[in-house]
């Protein structure tokens, strides 16, 4: 791994490892790797020979002999290098394709299978920006390896093309790369932070357009459309000149670029002169050499003017590699996965105490927690904002691993731990509904089955039944057919959570952890979502963050939490007569919930 990632983040793989990888993914496609090779290396002795043959023709002009035999070769090497130049391009670029597409899947497979105690450490915004930005940046990055290997392969044959001429007039062509190390070494360090403090003013000119456009109404309440009007001239400016500043640079690193081509070409000329005079060369090994450097202008210029993308592009690749470097959730014992109990499952809870920052010293949010829901029943957790509610639906319903403390399945076999369960045996298990439910982008059956690949209609009809969404369902225009998702038939926030609902009855754990699942409801669909959310957890073993009161009282019992711990427990009819901090809380929930 290369750099010092920051405590808890994913981790960055080296130079090393990434192209290992990239080697590794691309051999996984041997005909696309030759294909691409064979092409790439054609056109490029094409582009190689055509100078050489240019050469040719020069001294057999000079010595009187025929140029047809030539001519036709010419003409034959130009059509084959045009050809193969834009079947490496296609094929490369297919390749590139192909080998982006893999990476990404196992970037995305890897990320949905990765460890909840990872993913809790490293966050969400990590794994996110990798899945996304750094994929779309590596990917958007294979026409420009295209470019990039093409002109590669193409210098590396040209070197070969100086040498069959003569090894001085190779040497000589050589000059020109110290020239280019000194023009790069002065235009990188200058470059980055140009274009960070380009971007960077950009934004501010962004921020400060919209707050205007946003604002409109305040702007002309108080007259300042002239204040603001300057505001934004005064962001623009500073915009235009970053921007001024990193154009100017590259003009320079340009400049020195021609300047390179001019100092190679003049030693090559001066170094053939000399030849042809000594009668080493001829005339024409020495046009050949001036031809051929010429060509290398375009390759030489792609390998040095992309040089800032290769390497954002090799960044993003080391942060995917990172990824698909994790090591794998190890398998659970067979025994202790033999043994987890299947149906009429219990939750023991004991001792659960988490802290989200894990440094010394680092106040939890949980404290000590143990609670006990018997199979079959259900458990209502209750509490101000704040209180920890989340967090121990989170840790019960396998989201992520507690600090300390156990959460154990019980059985008629016996008890297992809750951490000794892969992500997939914790699923079979435990089926978990948040207060923010995805809808996505498909039919509503393909929405639904995602939970139970291979239901049938009749199936995913009845488990819309059960959570009450039959009628609103059989009324749209394609039914199940409906297209819904983003960009499609949009669906209220009840609807979405109604189909969340749905999923959890098809996929039919015996245990389910309802967090808020029913705060998304408007007052005309509170009734019918927490309707839904009793019919889902009748006959399964329940833990249920409420959001409203009258879904807790539905519950077996309710536990109160306030700082991170449970600060009352039992049913609603013993805690209202406790008169303690839950009979305060229902007076104050039934208060706002009467009809005005």
């Amino acid at each position: 791994m290369s750099g010092t990632p920051p405590v808890g983040a994913l981790p960055v793989a080296s130079g090393r490892r990434s192209a290992a990888v990239l080697w590794r993914t691309a051999a996984a496609h041997p005909a696309d790797l030759a294909r691409a090779l064979s092409t790439t290396v054609l056109s490029s002795a094409g582009t190689v020979a055509l100078p050489l043959l240019l050469g040719r023709a020069v001294d057999v002009v000079r010595a009187g002999e025929g140029l047809t035999p030539l001519v036709v070769q010419l003409s034959v090497v130009a059509l084959l290098t045009a050809l193969t130049t834009a079947l490496a391009r296609r094929d490369a670029e297919r390749l590139g394709a192909a080998v982006a597409a893999d990476l990404r899947e196992r970037v995305v497979d890897r990320s949905l299978r990765m460890s909840p105690r990872v993913l809790e450490r490293a966050g969400s915004g990590d794994v996110a920006s990798r899945v996304t930005e750094d994929v779309e940046l590596f990917t958007a990055s294979v026409q420009l390896g295209a470019g990039v290997l093409t002109a590669l392969v193409t210098v590396l044959l040209s070197a070969v093309g100086f040498l069959s001429l003569d090894w001085r007039l190779a040497l000589a062509f050589c000059v020109v790369f110290p020239v280019y190390a000194a023009s790069l070494r002065w235009y990188l360090p200058k470059a980055g932070p140009l274009y960070a403090a380009e971007r960077s003013v950009a934004a501010d000119r962004s921020q400060v357009v919209l707050q205007s456009l946003h604002g409109a109404a305040t702007v002309h309440a108080y007259g300042m459309a002239d204040l603001q009007g300057d505001r934004v001239e005064a962001a623009s400016l500073r915009t235009v000149g970053a921007s001024r500043a990193a154009l100017r640079t590259f003009a320079r690193f340009s400049m020195s670029m021609n300047g390179a081509e001019a100092v190679g070409l003049s030693a090559l000329l001066l170094t053939g002169f000399l030849l042809v005079r000594g009668d080493v060369v001829t005339v024409g090994a020495v046009t050949a050499a001036a031809l051929l450097f010429h060509r290398l202008f375009g390759p030489l210029g792609t390998l040095l003017l992309s040089f800032d993308e290769v390497s954002r592009a090799a960044a993003a690749l080391n942060r995917l590699v990172g990824v698909v470097d994790l090591p794998a959730e190890p398998a659970p014992d067979p025994a202790v996965l033999a043994r987890a109990p299947r149906a009429r499952v219990g939750l023991v809870v004991r001792g659960l105490t988490h802290a989200y920052d894990e440094t010394p010293g680092a106040a939890p949010v949980l404290h000590e927690v143990d609670l006990e829901v018997p199979a079959g029943t259900s458990l209502a957790v209750v509490g101000e904002s704040g209180a920890g509610k989340t967090t121990l639906a989170a840790i019960v319903g396998g989201v992520f691993p507690a600090t300390a403390g156990t959460v154990t399945l019980t059985g008629p076999a016996g008890a297992v731990d809750l951490g000794a369960l892969d992500a997939g045996a914790v699923r079979e298990r435990i089926g978990v509904v948040a207060q923010e439910s995805h809808v996505f982008t498909g039919t509503l059956r393909e929405d639904l089955t995602l939970a139970r690949p291979g239901a049938t209609d009749a199936q995913v009809r009845a488990a819309l039944a059960v959570v009450g969404a039959q009628d609103w369902v059989a009324a749209l225009p394609g039914g199940l057919d409906t297209r819904v998702g983003p960009g499609e038939l949009p669906l209220s926030p009840a609807r979405a959570q109604q189909l969340a609902l749905a999923r959890l009855v098809l996929r039919d754990p015996p245990v389910v952890v309802l967090d808020e699942a029913t705060a998304e409801a408007g007052s005309a669909g509170a009734r019918d979502l927490e309707q839904a959310a009793v019919a889902v957890v009748r006959g399964r073993t329940a833990l249920v963050v409420a959001h409203r009161l009258s879904q807790a009282a539905a519950c077996d019992r309710i536990a109160v939490m306030a700082a991170g711990r449970v600060v009352e427990l039992g049913p609603h009819e013993d805690l209202l007569a406790l008169g303690g901090r839950y009979a305060r809380l229902w007076a104050t929930w039934s208060r706002s919930a009467l009809p005005t």
